[in-house]
């Protein structure tokens, strides 16, 4: 596996699966749907979701994930019914976010959805969307960023790391996320960088993952945007730590604060990436407001022993 791809895989899921939306239930809560979706069964999680909700027709997350199965099963009649009467219990931005409605939003019904959708959560937040439009653009971006994901590690558990299946996918990933940047650098050249109070955190933090995960170029172009964005409070300086050693990874150079993982396939087990500064990583985190390398390399179970002098 080439060597950005390997490092995607082990970086984004983990990154990605934490940083957007709603938080799920742990491995173990899942439902019978959920385990089979997360498995690459579809036909099986839509029967599962279906025996839960003549159970329990209330339950909304049962419902919502009923929805976005139908939809990756394309049945887009049946899955824009079961996703207004999600929304109708909870209006949420997170169909608007969700890779797995990509099939629904090319049917003509969308945009009637997506518009009746954020008006009715502007209705209830008290820091209502301004710019709807560019968040629209931003939604869109965000949900095609996160698509596949899932499928690249199942297909890794199922046919393997170095399978023509995989490899097949991150083609499809890789084309998808050129045009995204492209989309995305036109936006930003538009518009500038979007501020939470504007397009509302989601569609903000969509600009972020998009450059996170393009080229070098795009990432050295709008990391001074990024830090006044962190600056300014309105993305954690996590984030900053994250694109910095991004960057740096791409160059092939050493890392500052640590973020990045790779794996090791001798071994079969997570290592960090090669660092600038041993000795200084702790210092450059603190100045961001980080935790100490080793607090954070504890969940990917890395023992992280600092230098504490020459030979030693």
């Amino acid at each position: 596996m080439p060597k950005t791809r390997g490092l995607l895989l082990v970086f984004l899921l983990a990154f990605c699966g934490t940083a957007l939306a709603q938080p799920g239930p742990p491995a173990g809560a899942q439902s019978p749907g959920e385990r089979l979706r997360s498995e690459g069964d579809v036909p099986g999680a839509i029967a599962e979701f279906w025996k839960a909700y003549l159970q329990d027709p209330k339950n909304r997350q049962n419902v919502y994930n009923l929805a976005c199965a139908l939809s990756l099963n394309k049945k887009t009649d049946e899955c824009f019914k079961y996703l207004a009467l999600a929304i109708e219990m909870e209006p949420s931005l997170a169909p608007l976010t969700e890779p797995d409605l990509l099939t629904s939003r090319k049917d003509p019904r969308w945009p009637a959805f997506e518009d009746g959708l954020v008006a009715a959560v502007n209705a209830r937040s008290g820091h209502p969307i301004k710019d709807v439009e560019y968040a629209k653009a931003l939604w869109r971006l965000m949900a095609r960023d996160q698509a596949y994901f899932l499928e690249v590690g199942i297909a890794g558990r199922k046919v393997g790391m170095r399978s023509s299946v995989q490899e097949a996918i991150w083609d499809l990933k890789f084309l998808m996320a050129d045009q995204s940047q492209k989309d995305l650098d036109g936006l930003l050249e538009r518009k500038g960088w979007p501020r939470v109070a504007e397009v509302g955190q989601e569609a903000a933090f969509a600009a972020y993952l998009v450059v996170m995960h393009g080229a070098f170029e795009l990432q050295e172009k709008y990391m001074p945007a990024i830090k006044a964005a962190c600056e300014a409070q309105e993305l954690p300086w996590q984030r900053y730590a994250n694109i910095f050693d991004r960057c740096r990874f791409n160059q092939n150079k050493p890392q500052r604060y640590g973020t990045h993982t790779r794996y090791n396939e001798q071994t079969k087990s997570e290592e960090l990436y090669p660092l600038e500064d041993e000795a200084k990583v702790d210092e450059w985190r603190k100045e961001l407001g980080l935790p100490p390398l080793s607090d954070y390399l504890r969940q990917f179970n890395i023992i992280f022993p600092p230098k504490k002098g020459p030979g030693l």
